[in-house]
């Protein structure tokens, strides 16, 4: 199948050439997790190229690769050592080519994960800076100060990493070097000429091997401040983020994106770029600009109790945002990064005054807790999940799907303190558990020691509950999740139009109703009180035989001229 510019026609305007992320389906694949080719307990290149099949038939747009370059696995593959490479454990860059030709001959596009923020202290650039010394051009790539204090011996500020702990570390000549993240991922210096250069060179060496994206992890962190004296963390933590802020969401970042943005456009068709920059609502636009990344990640959702008046708020405000920004907006529920949506949905909410991370941080807590079963209600987290995964699909934009949702698996709870990799629980001493619940490998068999997943084992415990929600317990048996996200994405590629969408009132605080143009309709019940239907042609249920209603917690797909 070609992969040429996909278009279509946008029905309101009239215009054609509409791109194909503005409204793809994405599955994103972590790679450690998904398919091990070689029985080495960890997932790799060739056992994405081995599950092409099951991609196509799931009925994706597109496959999103969180990083598969060489890393120590400081934090699950984000510390890059190379970034024009493919870490020996997964495969080889000829291994990369043959699983991007099997996607593209099945009509599946390739969006690769571009790491810019930080480099792996492993990195060649690194290890240089460490050998060369104070003053050496190496160190100019990072950000490296003296310290404070009777020689040096306190950091140049008292600025703590976001996985907990000093954002700054010494190195053996006494110098200190900032990094935002963990330890062993310093922090690169984007004043810096050569650090520009050497991405534009990255970006060309994926877009040459006909990699079709780009997603960029931390946007808004790549530019800094740090005129001298550096302000105190309280000092820090007080600051607007305004577009000036020393650390976070500065203005001048979108000179690097319009240098890139250059790069994509040099290719036929253009390559696609969406930020991942946890902003300001009202800054998100800049990104998504076509003149900048093109398209931002939306989190409103994946932060969302399962509420109607909340989804109805998130969906008109990011439509807006959108149009502000000539893009499309994008929708995500769950990630390699947060608590799986079937059980954040599976807890209590923790209420109204929380609500715009309630969710997320009511499953975070529940984790801390040890992951108590009495708390946790299972089959009523799938049902919400999948509800709200329908609701999802049919929304105007592109919508991404981690791998393991078309399951309807929950977050894996009971990893004990030796198993863990994640540098959140290491650097806080466990008070944080981290984001392994959601990394365990997929099940694709109801028996094995790994369930399928590779030949023995699996680098993070895969909880014996597997089995009943793996792919071969679920591919083919009418209403399990496997079989409903199949028949959505099929009807969203047969349904799918232009980027419109008309709110219809219910009547019901508990009930949404929206239009898509060509007869498309979405109804989703929050409450559990079945909502009547004034028509029965019911393309899709999350419920199954709905009967002429649209049960509590489930969404249903109308269309005027189905034929049933």
């Amino acid at each position: 199948m070609s992969l040429t510019a996909e278009t279509r026609t946008d029905a309101a305007t009239g215009a054609a050439e509409s791109p194909w992320w503005r409204q793809a389906a994405v599955y994103q694949i972590y790679p450690r997790s998904f398919a091990d080719s070689d029985g080495d307990g960890i997932g790799d290149i060739r056992g994405v190229t081995s599950r092409a099949d099951y991609l196509a038939e799931l009925g994706v747009d597109a496959v999103w690769l969180s990083p598969f370059y060489p890393s120590e696995l400081a934090d699950g593959g984000y510390d890059v050592a190379d970034y024009r490479d493919v870490d020996p454990r997964l495969g080889t860059l000829d291994d990369f080519d043959e699983m991007l030709a099997a996607l593209h001959a099945r009509g599946i596009r390739v969006v690769v994960d571009i790491v810019p923020n930080h480099t792996s202290d492993q990195h060649a650039w690194f290890q240089e800076a460490l050998a060369a010394g104070r003053g050496s051009a190496a160190r100019e790539r990072y950000i490296f100060r003296e310290g404070r204090g009777e020689d040096g011996a306190e950091p140049p500020a008292d600025w703590e990493s976001v996985f907990g702990g000093p954002a700054w570390e010494r190195v053996a000549d006494g110098q200190w070097y900032f990094h935002n993240f963990a330890k062993e991922q310093p922090d690169l210096n984007w004043d810096n000429p050569e650090v520009r250069a050497d991405f534009v060179k990255t970006l060309r060496f994926w877009a040459d091997r006909g990699v079709d994206g780009f997603r960029i992890d931390v946007a808004h962190m790549l530019t800094k401040d740090l005129t001298e004296p550096l302000p105190s963390r309280a000092e820090l933590d007080a600051l607007p983020f305004d577009g000036n802020h020393p650390l976070i969401d500065r203005d001048d970042v979108h000179d690097i994106y319009a240098e890139w943005r250059r790069v994509f456009d040099e290719y036929d068709p253009p390559r696609s770029a969406v930020a991942e920059a946890w902003v300001d609502s009202s800054r998100v636009p800049l990104y998504a600009r076509p003149e900048s990344l093109g398209q931002a990640f939306n989190f409103d959702l994946l932060q969302a109790d399962f509420d109607a008046a909340e989804f109805r708020r998130i969906v008109t405000d990011n439509l807006t945002l959108a149009a502000a920004s000539r893009s499309s907006s994008t929708w995500v529920l769950s990630n390699h990064d947060v608590v799986r949506h079937a059980t954040r949905y599976g807890l209590p909410p923790l209420g109204r005054e929380h609500r715009g991370r309630g969710a997320e941080k009511q499953g975070a807590a529940w984790l801390r807790a040890g992951g108590p079963e009495s708390a946790l209600d299972r089959e009523g987290g799938v049902r919400r999940a999948v509800a709200a995964s329908m609701f999802l699909l049919a929304l105007p934009g592109s919508a991404y799907i981690y791998q393991g949702e078309e399951l309807g698996l929950h977050e894996v709870a009971d990893i004990g303190a030796g198993e863990r990799q994640d540098p959140t629980f290491f650097r806080t001493e466990g008070e944080e558990v981290g984001r392994d619940g959601c990394r365990v490998p997929l099940p694709w068999q109801s028996e094995g020691s790994s369930f399928g997943f590779g030949a023995d084992g699996a680098h993070l415990p895969q909880p014996e509950w597997f089995g009943s929600f793996a792919v071969d317990a679920q591919a083919g048996r009418s209403g399990s999740v496997l079989e409903l996200y199949r028949r959505a994405l099929r009807l969203r590629h047969e349904l799918q139009t232009d980027e419109q969408l008309e709110w219809i009132e219910t009547g019901r605080d508990d009930v949404l109703h929206f239009r898509r143009p060509n007869g498309w309709e979405v109804v989703t019940n929050f409450g559990t009180e079945p909502y009547p239907l004034d028509r029965s042609i019911v393309v899709l249920s999350s419920a199954g035989d709905a009967a002429g209603t649209v049960p509590g917690e489930s969404t249903v797909w109308l269309h005027t001229s189905a034929q049933g």
